[in-house]
């Protein structure tokens, strides 16, 4: 009897009938072809709570290499690594998303209306009040300047050099290679990036006497920015959610001054059928030697990870709701420390751990499509490669259960799950094995784990015999 593989690296999107594959909180890795098996399927990461604001979301986070800086409602807080928060000021709204950049001596942070200044060596935090501060949207740092861009307009201004409390009403510029207004400010391998919603403009420190910044000869693209809380810093570039002229939005990394596509058609066609996208959020860290990204789309109650290495998309989501629970992340003492959307929960992003928090996290895989000329496929069995024998030692998950479901309609529908042993603890030799499942001209599969247990796929397959038509 033949068997066939059962995994691929396709999404679904158009249309089921062309591809339902599909991972939910899982991702791929390609292994060295000598081994047993060529692409390995890994859990994503768990949440362990690190601290927690109470119940609303935190507005703002930054790291320093000794502490966290967060804005909670209206209160500054500084952060240590045991989770211990102090006040160190307030500011004069209580809603709202905050930005945080330093400059090594001060840290200055906007909510959109009004600027602060927290100064490291003094633990002084105070508004800036200079008169010729114009208010900033975003805020960035580059050779000792702070950059921001006003609200509502093409204009950029810097600080005075290494003071985010001395400005001068003159030192602004402007973006002006399209009419579109500014939407943030990023500094990136010491260039300026300023987006704007259907344009980008690159500028350099070039030392000008009377103002520092000049843009780069032919420093420009017609890629703008979709949503402003969807940039950051991604294996060593930036990535965003890219929109232009012809108004279809992806989602990108820049590649010098040129955006480049990291999303396909199947996303770019679900993302594009979201009500909105301006909401949009990012996170990006790394995961064993894989670039992550995660994109968050929370009008649509949806979240999706990139994986660099392996260039494959998955859904991340968690207990009870459609998208998953982190919002912004950001690298403190080489861990990913990430807020909650829903709550003021900071959490350690967690490779070894398997619950959000205490809440399952499913685990879900689903097969490439196993037809034949419209033959009829007798299937008389489906062995799924995997890691067994790693049950807990009481509790949920001593007994650890996988679950398979099967669409013989193309992937639009699912019969009742059927279940089978991973192996208790030690259990090493057990094997997920379903037999007889009867005849169909198009199979799809879909593996399922909720047991907090590790979980590991090696690969699928399936046996069977062709009939008549």
């Amino acid at each position: 009897m033949p068997e066939l593989n059962l995994f691929g690296v396709s999404q679904y999107g158009k249309s089921l009938n062309v591809t339902a594959q599909d991972r939910l909180n899982c991702y791929l890795e390609v292994q060295p072809g000598d081994d047993r098996a060529r692409v390995a399927i890994y859990g994503t990461p768990g949440l362990d709570l690190f601290t927690s604001f109470g119940d609303t979301p935190i507005r703002g986070i930054y790291q320093r290499t000794d502490f966290l800086y967060v804005v909670h409602r209206g209160t500054f807080y500084q952060v240590n690594n045991a989770g211990v928060k102090t006040a160190k000021g307030t500011i004069g709204t209580t809603t709202g998303k905050v930005y945080m950049w330093d400059n090594g001596t001060q840290l200055m942070l906007t909510d959109g209306v009004l600027g602060y200044i927290y100064t490291f060596a003094t633990d002084a935090f105070v508004q800036i009040t200079d008169v010729d501060y114009p208010g900033a949207e975003t805020i960035t740092w580059q050779d000792g300047y702070f950059i921001i861009n006003k609200p509502n307009t093409s204009l950029f201004y810097v600080s005075d050099i290494n003071n985010g409390l001395a400005w001068d009403a003159l030192d602004f510029a402007s973006a002006e290679s399209n009419p579109d207004n500014l939407i943030s400010v990023w500094v990136d391998n010491s260039t300026l990036y300023l987006f704007g919603s259907v344009s980008t403009e690159f500028w350099t420190n070039s030392g000008g006497v009377d103002f520092p910044f000049s843009r780069i000869s032919g420093g420009s693209t017609e890629w703008g920015c979709a949503a402003k809380n969807s940039i950051c810093k991604y294996d060593n570039t930036l990535a965003f959610l890219a929109k232009n002229r012809m108004g279809e939005v992806i989602v990108a990394r820049m590649n010098g001054n040129l955006p480049q596509r990291i999303s396909n058609p199947e996303l770019e066609y679900i993302i594009n059928g979201y009500s909105s996208v301006a909401d949009c959020s990012t996170i990006a860290y790394m995961l064993g030697g894989h670039p992550m990204l995660q994109v968050n789309f929370p009008t649509a109650d949806a979240s999706w990870l990139y994986d660099g290495l392996s260039n494959c998309w998955s859904r991340v989501q968690s207990k009870d709701i459609g998208r998953h629970r982190a919002e912004m992340g950001v690298n403190y003492l080489d861990k990913i420390m990430v807020t909650d959307f829903e709550n003021g929960n900071l959490y350690r992003l967690n490779p070894d751990s398997v619950t959000d928090n205490g809440d399952e996290i499913a685990f879900e895989i689903t097969s490439r499509h196993i037809s034949q000329d419209d033959r009829r496929i007798t299937v008389d069995k489906v062995q799924l490669d995997m890691e067994t024998g790693v049950g807990v030692a009481s509790g949920q998950g001593d007994n650890p259960q996988v679950m398979l479901s099967i669409s013989k309609d193309g992937g639009h529908t699912y019969g009742t799950e059927q279940w089978s042993d991973m192996g208790a603890q030690g259990e090493f030799k057990q094997r997920a094995i379903w037999r007889r499942l009867g005849q169909s001209r198009d199979w799809v599969f879909r593996f399922r784990i909720t047991d907090p247990v590790k979980r590991v796929i090696l690969g699928a397959s399936v046996n069977y015999r062709t009939g008549g038509t």
